[in-house]
């Protein structure tokens, strides 16, 4: 199957981000969230970015226009019976994931390849909703989108060789390079990072360490760009807590039992950089 036209479901940061990459690749993209608002704020971030682009010398203000003249944005879902290949980044919800993916299966044509960007969730419980597993895939990007070369192509108990291997070009088509990974909570990457969060968080609890000197140890220690708990204040605690909480119910090990200043900071409304206070505050 020739792929010509992506579907994107989310017009937020990661879904503008993959509209971004996959326009720049030369594909049309039909950009889809659930209100007028989102799916405008989703072209205005889409716009944003290039205008810091042409700026910069990146990209011309022709190549800009034809970029964007390649997105379009939509609140129909049925607009993406239209794609061949549909990537899918709405909020970290099983049950909203599934029920998505069934309302797909009735839509789109029948080779068309459903793609998640989920940080962790099962891709086979989300293809268990459609008539059609052997194409559902995970496609996990890393944030900001435009700038981060990793995509994890995640295998579900019943993709095929040929979706998987599908994806794999398609990731490389994007400018992305592409790691294979077999279904299994968290993937690779946040099995491994999500971890050494947790321990950050409990080595400062404990009174080891500050923050200040765990994240210079592991910056100037393991060279790092930034430290955990920088890193945590990020990504936002309240997010990094669900995905910690997925890890430890998914697999039931007590050494992903996420850390209890993590959650006593959540339940204090502190989510790190974007509520103004985390590990660290900010002004």
């Amino acid at each position: 199957m020739e792929i010509k036209t992506i579907g994107v479901i989310g017009a937020g940061t990661m879904g503008s981000g993959i509209a971004q990459v996959a326009a720049e690749a030369g594909y049309k993209v039909i950009m889809r969230d659930i209100e007028e608002q989102f799916v405008q704020r989703g072209l205005a971030a889409l716009e944003k970015n290039l205008a810091r682009a042409v700026d910069k010398g990146k990209k011309s203000r022709e190549e800009a226009d034809a970029l964007r003249n390649r997105v379009s944005g939509t609140t129909g879902l049925e607009d993406l019976g239209a794609a061949d290949f549909i990537i899918e980044a709405i909020i970290e919800n099983m049950g909203l994931k599934k029920e998505l993916y069934a309302n797909l299966d009735e839509i789109c044509k029948e080779e068309a390849i459903l793609a998640s960007n989920t940080s962790g969730l099962s891709i086979t419980e989300m293809a268990s909703a459609t008539g059609r597993p052997q194409n559902i895939v995970g496609m996990h990007f890393f944030n900001p989108v435009p700038v981060m070369k990793l995509v994890e192509v995640i295998r579900g108990f019943d993709t095929s060789d040929e979706t998987f291997e599908q994806t794999m070009e398609l990731a490389r088509k994007m400018g992305k390079e592409p790691i294979a990974v077999n279904e299994a909570p968290l993937f690779a990457v946040n099995r491994i990072l999500v971890p050494m969060i947790n321990e950050a968080a409990f080595v400062l609890m404990e009174g080891v360490a500050t923050a200040e000197d765990i994240d210079r140890g592991m910056m100037l220690g393991a060279n790092h760009p930034i430290g955990p708990l920088a890193l945590a204040d990020l990504v936002g605690l309240d997010v990094l807590l669900a995905v910690m909480e997925t890890l430890y119910h998914e697999t039931g090990d007590s050494k992903y039992r996420p850390c209890p200043l993590m959650r006593k900071l959540v339940r204090a409304g502190h989510y790190g950089r974007k509520t103004g206070r985390g590990f660290y505050t900010y002004g």
